[in-house]
């Protein structure tokens, strides 16, 4: 099948970055400058139509033919960009993503950062940051410039060129990329789950945008109130300073090297009078979740809908999607009792009642974030997640019988946890025991070979565990659980094998090998985990340990260290994702309309008086043909508005 690579460069007054290419589209200044495009192996063409120029009438149709493949690098933004163009919306059934095809391939998520890494001769110009940045967004205007605010080709015919030339290299460099990872194609399954992901992406999802403006406005005043309330109790200037904080609190006996948010928070509960009221209004004062709404407002299209929302391959280790533009993916969650009551006031300015009802107005304003998000007219939303999902991903692939039978029957495995660990009857752990506690946390921290930092830092202490419990209970988790203790190690084992011997290793459900220089662990459902430059080192335990070329935590390219439990973990993980991949498929196909997904849980907008949770759980649960044996469970409500039932 032929291929069209293409890439554009754009121009809107919006931010991209912060608004996604939806609301960046829709925007009345936005146009296309530049387009650069290549059949094949054939010469790159340029079409500058910032100039004039227009795209030739056959590419037009090609553009809109399925049987012609349109490839691009983060290819949403192309078709995206060239549906407002072209005034119709262009399927993604024939749009292919190098930049999934890299992340895949465990490769980095820029297309400069992939070609340094292929080491590819056609490398990505890197002028082009400030080129996009003179000719792509408002420029401040100045006495120097004439006071205009944008930049256009006329005023530096020098920079236009580079600018033409930076748009045919891209398209050079990601027909490079394609051609050195043709070996490892994107699978017909998997670009089914693209074109699916970008379906849902372009079906975006309402919002109450009465709910958002009035939440922005309620915050604003209330944070106005007590920076007022903080300064008269302080005589201090500006109370969000951290310095003039920091001398206050000298000033009052308590010295403290950082004001970070656990710091602030665990400092008031030990501390009184002034000096606790202040620290409880610096929290409040630092409170971030307002931000989400104004991402909302800032990212909504002229329908009321916000678009864009999910990355497809975000996380390359698994596989799993990543958030966009509002982050979904780590909502705040809802407590309160009465969410329809509070959203309520809200949208009527009764501001004055929230804060008598309600007792830290910025903590409601966060647990209310999800419930922006709402079905368009004579539908509402079902809702339904995977129930302990990972825990029986883990089981399954370890062969941990008595979990497994858990997972067949009841599913409280905390509560079975705690049986299986103390040698107590099932029956006498009730919900509020101490040992009910134990074995959730030890559930929560220890399954992929967490030991006691894993538990402190889940929060073992503060949730009663005495520090002299902890490495016993760490312990008593592992030997209540061999096989999974057993499969950390066996997977190890198997991965340095592979990379020293360069032979194919089996462990179970699980293939490990490595090919061309990169280190591929297949999952059940066949698709591969990839390990880029895989070699044997002395780790921080002194013993072998694999280290591999990656995004590491500070998100740039460095060599990151591995061992068994963590790979366990991005096996289970990555696993979980492609359970969700598969009844995502289901439902769509069912005719159930997705519009969002966060972690294992699935939205639906349904029309009233059709479909139901109950259904969309059924087929959530039905276990794949890959995974068979596997028991799955999936719970699930409808709402009026999104929210955590």
């Amino acid at each position: 099948m032929k291929t069209l690579g293409i890439d554009i460069e754009t121009y809107s007054e919006v931010d991209l970055t912060k608004c996604g290419v939806y609301a960046y589209t829709a925007h009345t200044s936005f146009e296309i400058l530049l387009f650069a495009y290549a059949y094949d192996d054939n010469e790159i063409q340029l079409v500058d139509l910032a100039n004039g120029e227009q795209i030739p009438e056959q590419v037009i149709k090609d553009i809109m033919d399925d049987n012609i493949i349109k490839a691009a690098y983060n290819a949403q933004f192309e078709r995206v960009c060239l549906s407002k163009h072209l005034n119709l919306h262009l399927s993604p059934e024939s749009w292919q993503c190098t930049a999934v095809q890299s992340a895949m391939s465990g490769l980095p998520l820029s297309l400069e950062g992939v070609g340094q890494v292929l080491g590819l001769k056609q490398q990505k110009i890197r002028e082009g940051k400030n080129l996009i940045r003179y000719f792509s967004v408002p420029c401040k205007p100045t006495k120097t410039n004439g006071n205009r605010t944008r930049n256009l080709p006329y005023h530096a015919p020098d920079k236009w060129q580079m600018f033409k030339d930076y748009c045919m290299r891209d398209v050079e460099v990601e027909r490079a990329i394609r051609l050195k990872l043709e070996e490892y194609p994107i699978s017909e399954k998997e670009q089914t789950l693209y074109i699916l992901d970008q379906q849902i992406n372009d079906r975006g999802i309402r919002v109450d945008t009465e709910l958002v403006s009035q939440a922005i406005f309620c915050d604003e005043l209330y944070k106005s109130d007590i920076f007022i309330e903080a300064q008269e109790l302080t005589g201090l200037d500006n109370p969000n300073s951290v310095a003039q904080i920091k001398g206050w609190l000298l000033d009052k006996g308590v010295e403290v090297e950082s004001l970070s948010k656990k710091v602030v928070a665990d400092l008031a509960k030990e501390s009184n009078g002034e000096v606790e009221q202040l620290l409880n209004i610096r929290l409040q004062l630092a409170k971030t979740s307002i931000k989400k709404y104004q991402a909302i407002e800032r990212s909504l299209c002229p329908d009321g809908r916000v678009r864009g929302l999910l990355k497809f391959y975000g996380a390359n280790r698994t596989g799993r999607w990543s958030g966009k533009i509002v982050q979904v993916q780590n909502l705040p969650q809802n407590h309160i009792p009465d969410l329809t009551l509070a959203r309520g006031l809200i949208k009527a300015g009764c501001f004055d009642e929230l804060e008598m009802l309600y007792e830290l107005v910025p903590n409601l304003l966060s647990e209310l974030i999800r419930t922006t998000f709402i079905p368009k007219e004579n539908h509402r939303f079902i809702v339904a997640d995977f129930s302990a999902i990972e825990a029986r991903v883990i089981a399954w692939l370890a062969d941990e019988k008595w979990r497994m039978e858990v997972f067949s029957t009841h599913g409280k495995i905390y509560e079975a946890s705690a049986s299986q660990m103390f040698k107590v009857p099932i029956e006498e752990i009730t919900k509020g025991s101490p040992l009910r506690q134990k074995g959730k946390i030890a559930e929560l921290a220890l399954g992929y070979g967490g030991s006691v930092g894993a538990l402190t830092a889940m929060g073992a202490l503060e949730m009663g565990v005495a520090e002299e419990e902890l490495q016993p209970l760490v312990n008593t988790w592992r030997a209540a659980n061999p096989n999974i203790t057993k499969l950390w190690w066996e997977i190890d084992q198997a991965a340095l094998t592979a990379v020293r011997d360069k032979t194919i290793q089996r462990v179970g459900k699980i293939t490990i090998q490595v090919k061309s220089g990169i280190l591929f662990i297949t999952l059940p459902s066949g698709r591969s985990l990839s390990y880029v430059k895989p070699r044997i080192e002395t780790n921080k335990f002194g013993r072998e340990g694999i280290t591999y070329e990656g995004i590491g935590e500070n998100k740039r390219w460095c060599r990151i260290d591995t061992y068994g439990p963590k790979l366990v973990e991005n096996v289970v993980q990555a696993i979980a994702r492609d359970l969700l991949a598969e009844a995502m498929l289901a439902v769509d196909k069912t005719g159930y309309k997705i519009v969002m997904h966060v972690h294992d849980e699935i939205v639906v907008e349904a029309p009233n008086g059709t479909g139901s949770f109950e259904e969309v759980c059924q087929i959530m649960s039905e276990t794949p043909s890959w995974a068979e044996g596997l028991p799955l469970r999936a719970d699930g409500y409808e709402c009026e508005y999104y929210r955590k039932d």
